[in-house]
């Protein structure tokens, strides 16, 4: 069980003993809290905000999520929250559309990707977590820097909404996104893919007859994505890397007409992006460590292997990473006996995975969206997404290992001690 005790009176310090100490409350983390919490381990999860809310998170959950969500016994409550459903994603350039990955062929009780709003998904998997008493949960605590005794982690100090703060824990993981602090503190150099674009995430509204077929729409120099809400619509405009002070020098009503043009389906709307605030730039990076732990600490989701936004899999691979780890952590958190060589088991399970969907952004990126971005001829689909995409072998073959890796993941209940 966790240990409080009092805040020093002086330096305002709050110390709390536990067992894992898990910093980021995004899906890879807040899901390992729940899972470790419910097997008996002793958990705090830090998050650094006040809330899961965010402008602009990602919804995309995968069949393989939501497999395991069925596994965990959550499935029937995460499709209870509001939610829009795509069995195919399709491509469209102009007046030609192409099917790059039809779900529904896929073997499993969940054969569709379900656009999910990630706070709410949140709330839900740290709601269930609350249940137990072994788990606690820090919003708004902002982690400042690792704590080591004898070159091993022991747990970390952050800044919270009362002041300083530490948790000691056995093990610290480190599930904190893409600008993770932890990684930071590790010090450990990132193996960086390269990118030449960036991302503009807007919103505009969504109307009842609205089509939801395209995912992703083509025409000369652009590439936009959408992704469907209940009530609007979340959209990437790709732009070249470092060009958004271009495109807004170009002034706000060549963009809405740009949108336009590509999207007609907005003509009546755009209208209603009235400033620059509206639009926020997301760069498209994308990296993996070559080790993702160090004595007493472990790294997960993007904080281990960034992704790019494309395909959608972040939250997936974050989750993958949760489920994996809980399995082969569980019993030796609760035997005290975590070692360096089972942090290193967790990135061997998950590092070929990771890998494949590393090099098929790189591949789908410099292939199809800078090939249409960064060309100064009109579009034209490339030949190898032709071949790769239009055989149903090759594409199913694809969709399978995108959505559930060259090593599915499972919830695998822990051998009682």
């Amino acid at each position: 069980m966790q240990q409080t005790t009092a805040p020093h009176q002086e330096k305002h310090k709050e110390q709390i003993t536990t067992t894992c100490c898990i910093v980021g409350g995004g899906p890879g983390g807040a899901l390992l809290a729940f899972m470790l919490a419910r097997r008996g381990v002793a958990v705090t999860l830090l998050e650094s905000h006040l809330d899961f809310d965010r402008e602009f998170r990602g919804d995309v959950i995968y069949p393989s999520t939501l497999a395991i969500m069925d596994e965990l016994g959550l499935i029937e409550r995460v499709l209870q929250l509001p939610h829009t459903k795509r069995s195919a994603i399709i491509y469209e350039m102009g007046d030609v559309s192409m099917v790059m990955a039809d779900l529904s062929l896929l073997k499993t009780k969940y054969p569709y990707i379900a656009m999910i709003n990630q706070a709410q998904l949140l709330e839900l998997i740290t709601g269930e977590a609350r249940q137990y008493a072994n788990f606690r949960l820090l919003m708004g605590a902002r982690v400042e820097e690792l704590i080591y005794e004898n070159d091993k982690v022991c747990g970390v100090r952050y800044r919270g909404q009362h002041g300083f703060g530490e948790v000691r824990a056995a093990l610290v993981v480190g599930a904190d996104g893409r600008f993770s602090r932890v990684r930071k503190e590790l010090g450990i150099q990132p193996k960086k893919v390269s990118s030449s674009l960036d991302v503009l995430w807007f919103r505009l509204s969504r109307k009842p007859e609205d089509t939801s077929e395209g995912l992703i729409r083509f025409g000369n120099q652009r590439v936009i994505a959408l992704l469907d809400r209940d009530d609007h619509w979340q959209i990437g405009y790709v732009i070249p890397k470092g060009k958004y002070q271009e495109v807004r020098a170009a002034s706000l009503e060549r963009f809405r007409q740009s949108i336009v043009e590509t999207c007609p389906l907005f003509a009546d709307r755009v209208g209603e992006i009235q400033e620059w605030k509206q639009v926020s730039v997301l760069s498209v990076d994308a990296d993996c460590l070559p080790r993702w732990y160090a004595p007493g600490v472990l790294l997960i989701g993007d904080a281990a292997h960034v992704m790019s936004p494309v395909g959608g899999v972040g939250i997936n691979c974050a989750i993958q990473d949760a489920v994996m780890a809980a399995n082969i952590l569980t019993a030796k958190l609760k035997n005290g006996g975590v070692e360096l060589r089972d942090l290193a088991e967790i990135q061997r399970q998950r590092q070929l995975s990771i890998k494949f969907l590393l090099r098929y952004q790189y591949f789908l990126q410099k292939r199809l969206l800078d090939a249409t971005v960064n060309s100064s001829e009109d579009f034209r689909i490339p030949p190898i997404i032709r071949f790769l995409f239009g055989l149903p072998l090759t594409r199913d073959w694809l969709v399978r290992m995108i959505v559930f890796g060259p090593r599915p993941v499972h919830v695998r209940e822990p051998v009682p001690s």
